[in-house]
């Protein structure tokens, strides 16, 4: 009989536990202090799923995500270049020279961009979009 309440006890802690863990504020403590934005979803999952199996602690969960900010992901950060300073990336025939992009964005935003990757998605530009920067488009 008593290793019977040990192992309800041992399983009942192990789950509380679990459930605790999943909690955005230990999955994501540099998202906290935030006070809005767009919420998570994966977090917001998971504490549904906290509520669906241990109602308490999936509303604990929610309620700690909530108040510290944890739940919400991380707002976006915006930088702006000069138009003047994207001519030198621009050669003659107005094609983009990767290194002097990476460069530069890396010197404006302190960012290293894997430029070179073959997975980036590269997609052209209008020649409006170009004019409206005072480039030209290239053949």
């Amino acid at each position: 009989m008593r290793t019977q309440y040990r192992v309800i006890g041992g399983a009942l802690t192990v789950t509380l536990l679990a459930q605790l863990a999943a909690c955005g504020t230990l999955f994501f403590p540099d998202r906290r202090g935030q006070i809005e934005g767009r919420i998570d979803p994966v977090v917001a999952a998971l504490n549904a799923i906290g509520i669906l199996f241990y109602v308490v602690p999936g509303l604990i969960a929610f309620g700690i995500d909530f108040a510290t900010g944890a739940i919400y992901l991380p707002g976006g950060n915006t930088a702006q270049i000069d138009p003047q300073e994207l001519h030198k990336v621009v050669d003659a025939e107005g094609k983009i020279d990767n290194a002097r992009l990476k460069a530069l964005i890396e010197q404006h935003t302190g960012h290293r961009l894997p430029l070179d990757d073959p997975r980036l998605i590269r997609s052209s530009a209008s020649a409006e979009q170009l004019a409206a920067y005072g480039l030209r488009p290239g053949a």
